[in-house]
């Protein structure tokens, strides 16, 4: 970090948090707080839903992740599009014809308030733990890298989002979001220019794509049907049509994004907005993680990126086997390089050589064991110590390979994304809070004065909560992941809620509250029993599926019990 990475950094915070803050003080009323006055035009509407999605764990796990599984991942999202249709088509013109503050507001209307209320409590339990992570994600990557307290790193963040998040409410995130998205875009744009710039001179991009795909980085669709693997066509068609459909159509930190649109149609193109790009961005985020890939194959690489491994292996006995290791991976680079630059070479002249190919695969798969090889050791030395380095993989390359100011400019790009979706967690938590906790079950009628203070407060609490949660969080496998499980063990339960709600009339409040219960309580035992207790890639089920299971658990439960419950009541009757 130069001085002029410093200016780039905090001018441009500042710029965010100033702007947001100052452009959207004094809402008048809870109204305006939370549905900004519905005043939000399409394209705010969609670049706000693309910001809360697009957290800084998408701009640090999704490379690295490319990085060692190459673009597979990219089918996650193949349902999306899919959701956004169903969302316009049925889930916006209800919530505006019910004039709701939140999502949950909706299922009192339609069952009673002990569904209403669950549905929220599990919302606001999984959502916390997501807004947290929001914080920690960048910390704890920042911290290792930069060598910044990871602490300071949680507070900094969290009071740079509270301070605009309490002044302005929705009106401040959806403000702030579009110079958050114009940062990031610009940022991510930027980096993956320079990657190719960098490559050797007589390398084309068709080349790199050639490298990319003879190390098996490069399959982007698999129509595997095994249920172990976490990212299929099927897997992303199915349980990430769900997990969108319940993300985008029962999360309040979504729902608040296209509430505030100013008319149905406004919200309806917003959505359609997102659906057509999102999967193109994750695209190019991948394919930015594959092209580091490529550029390693030709620069020196780390056995493993995580600076704080390297750190504990210093310290510890097993040094000298780990520089031996380190040796090992210089020579076998240098063999690589040259490898690949006859690949070029051949490539240039119109011949895809199968031997050089299977020399790469070779290569590969000699670094691979190099790099799991460090990983027993680094475990030998310090058995806490976290081996997966893919979240640090992308930041590695942006602070030693970018220019000055550059990284400046990406550490914004981080930040900015982490304050975007945490903006959005935060103002989605306190209204949920407010409406749907702390209002509905006030005995008496208060001013809107005392339920805007309220909503304030409440975001302010939740942004000491989030703090407090990223402080004391531990590095899961791979960070994306893990707040797209968490999503997983809770989305379908609601979503099925919401779905009975919307298309299965004669399923009343009584037999939809306790089929959501017991299914929630399934899907915790599914996830322990076929996910949580196997270390990572011998899962028996992948997470995704859970979505899928939960919705239709809850929507086949809730029928068999209305069904029973009719029965009893006709045999009562008789």
């Amino acid at each position: 970090m130069q001085l002029f990475d410093w200016i780039v950094l905090i001018i441009t915070l500042l710029f965010i948090v100033i702007y947001g803050a100052w452009k959207t003080k004094g809402s008048k009323n809870v109204e305006d707080f939370i549905l900004g006055s519905n005043e939000t035009p399409w394209h705010t509407v969609g670049l706000s839903v693309m910001a809360t999605q697009a957290s800084a764990i998408t701009f640090l796990s999704t490379p690295g992740q490319a990085y060692h599984d190459g673009m597979g991942f990219v089918q996650f999202y193949f349902g999306l599009p899919i959701a956004m249709i169903v969302i316009c088509l049925t889930f916006i013109p209800i919530y505006h014809k019910y004039k709701v503050f939140t999502a949950y507001e909706y299922l009192e209307k339609r069952f009673d308030l002990k569904t209403r209320s669950l549905a929220a409590i599990l919302f606001l339990f999984q959502r916390g733990l997501g807004t947290g992570l929001t914080i920690y994600a960048p910390a704890i990557i920042l911290s290792a890298l930069l060598g910044w307290n990871l602490t300071y790193m949680n507070i900094v963040i969290g009071i740079l989002v509270i301070i605009y998040t309490v002044t302005g409410g929705t009106k401040a995130v959806n403000v702030t979001q579009k110079q958050q998205m114009f940062v990031i875009m610009s940022g991510m744009f930027i980096t993956f220019f320079l990657i190719l710039h960098f490559l050797p001179n007589d390398m084309t991009f068709t080349n790199a794509l050639h490298i990319a795909g003879a190390n098996g980085k490069m399959n982007i669709v698999d129509f595997s049907t095994d249920p172990e693997e976490k990212y299929t066509f099927w897997s992303g068609i199915t349980g990430g049509f769900f997990l969108a459909l319940a993300y985008f159509g029962t999360d309040q930190s979504q729902v608040g994004r296209y509430l505030s649109g100013k008319s149905v149609r406004e919200s309806q193109m917003g959505l359609i907005m997102n659906g057509i790009l999102k999967v193109p961005m994750q695209f190019f985020i991948l394919l930015t993680g594959v092209m580091v890939f490529v550029f390693f194959q030709f620069n020196p690489v780390p056995l493993n990126f995580n600076p704080n491994n390297k750190i504990a292996i210093e310290k510890s006995k097993y040094k000298n086997e780990y520089h031996a290791l380190e040796e090992k991976l210089e020579t076998l680079s240098e063999d690589k390089k040259v490898i690949n630059l006859l690949y070029i070479d051949q490539l240039n002249q119109d011949y895809d050589n199968p031997i050089l190919r299977k020399e790469l695969v070779a290569i590969s798969t000699k670094e691979k064991d190099l790099r799991d090889h460090a990983k027993e050791i680094i475990l030998k030395a310090d058995n806490d110590s976290e081996t997966n380095d893919k979240d640090y993989v992308f930041f590695h390359f942006i602070l030693n390979y970018l220019p000055k100011g550059l990284i400046g400019l990406l550490l914004a790009v981080i930040i900015s994304a982490a304050m975007s979706s945490t903006a959005s967690g935060l103002n989605a938590l306190a209204s949920t809070t407010a409406i749907d906790i702390y209002k509905r079950n006030l005995k008496e009628q208060k001013t809107e004065k005392h339920y805007l203070n309220a909503t304030k407060f409440f975001t302010f609490f939740w942004g000491i909560i989030a703090i407090l949660f990223a402080s004391v969080g531990t590095l899961f496998e791979n960070l994306i992941q893990l707040v797209n499980i968490i999503g997983s063990i809770f989305y379908g339960t609601v979503l099925g809620i919401f779905l009975v709600g919307f298309y299965i009339k004669f399923i009343k409040a009584k037999a939809i509250f306790y089929s959501a219960f017991i299914t929630q309580v399934t899907i915790l035992i599914i996830y322990y029993f076929a996910i949580f207790i196997y270390p990572s890639g011998e899962e028996k089920l992948g997470y995704l599926w859970l979505n899928f299971i939960g919705a239709l658990m809850t929507i086949v439960l809730s029928a068999l019990l209305q069904a029973t419950i009719f029965k009893n009541e006709k045999n009562i009757t008789a």
